[in-house]
């Protein structure tokens, strides 16, 4: 089972102007073949299938571990990309156009099906695929997929962070930089135990030190890049038995946390009349409002 926060992981810095474009690039993050809906569903249906989880119990700690992760990333790009989309248009009548901006950004789903938030595709607006998912049930090959999955998710992250110098958009991704980092050395550890093949020695790919990115060394000094989360209060526990010793980049010490970080308030999406969204109109609220009393006996 899974237990919902109403929090984000990170707190994501106030949007200073609309950037449906840079919104656009984002949603390679979240549908694309390499990012966090991809991440999510493979490691998620890996664990749903997982065989021998007692006799192979790390292993599956692991999976299942990071399982729950991805599933605030996924939330964290959702909420990335409607933060970024803010802003950018104005009620008005509708014989004014006042959805005109659409027509100029790359991706005008944002503006006629979503009510200007995410949506679960890529950055050419092409859905997100059960496709991308790879759950083999061979333990190897699922790890060596998993941490080729990671590194590709790495490489988009960093020219997506390359395409804009949107502070929202690249405080999310300096985050998952730090965070991805973390899941490819946690399959590349898992990888040499179940071998004995020593996959650390292949990374960072791309061979670039995320402290070359500046929307990520604050994540790393506040050490995120040697925490690995259960994000259970007592299951899990013997991710321990392989997350455990030095990062081989930084020779700091790995830790796992029991539990979930703190996270942050979840922003508050405005109304947006222009896109009739919500569609609740002040005397509809107060009907509402009458209604809930009405229901509590108040």
């Amino acid at each position: 089972m899974f237990q919902r926060h109403n929090r984000l992981q990170i707190e994501l810095p106030p949007s200073p102007n609309s950037d449906a474009n840079a919104a656009a690039a984002l949603q390679e993050l979240l549908g694309g073949k390499f990012g966090e809906m991809s991440t999510l569903n493979n490691y998620l249906y890996q664990s749903f299938n997982f065989r021998g989880k007692k006799k192979l119990k790390p292993f599956y700690d692991l999976v299942a571990s990071i399982t729950a992760e991805e599933l605030g990333h996924v939330e964290l790009v959702s909420t990335a990309i409607n933060m970024t989309l803010t802003g950018g248009t104005n009620a008005g009548d509708p014989d004014s156009a006042p959805l005109k901006e659409g027509l100029n950004m790359r991706n005008s789903y944002f503006y006629i099906a979503t009510g200007q938030t995410s949506l679960p595709g890529d950055s050419m607006g092409r859905a997100w695929t059960g496709d991308n998912v790879f759950s083999s049930g061979n333990l190897v090959l699922d790890l060596l997929h998993n941490f080729f999955l990671e590194c590709g998710a790495r490489t988009h992250k960093m020219r997506v962070y390359e395409m804009t110098d949107h502070p929202t958009a690249r405080a999310m991704i300096g985050y998952l930089l730090v965070r991805g980092g973390v899941h490819v050395l946690a399959y590349a550890k898992a990888l040499e135990i179940a071998t004995g093949v020593d996959v650390k020695k292949l990374i960072p790919i791309p061979n670039l030190s995320n402290n070359e990115f500046e929307a990520a060394r604050k994540y790393e000094a506040m050490g995120l890049g040697n925490k690995l989360y259960t994000f259970s209060p007592d299951d899990y526990k013997d991710v321990v038995l392989i997350w455990n010793g030095q990062n081989p980049q930084t020779g700091a010490k790995l830790e796992v946390i029991q539990g979930a970080p703190e996270g942050a308030p979840m922003p508050d999406l405005a109304e947006l009349p222009e896109e009739f969204a919500p569609g609740i109109s002040e005397e509809d609220f107060n009907e509402i409002a009458r209604r809930l009393k009405r229901n509590a006996g108040l």
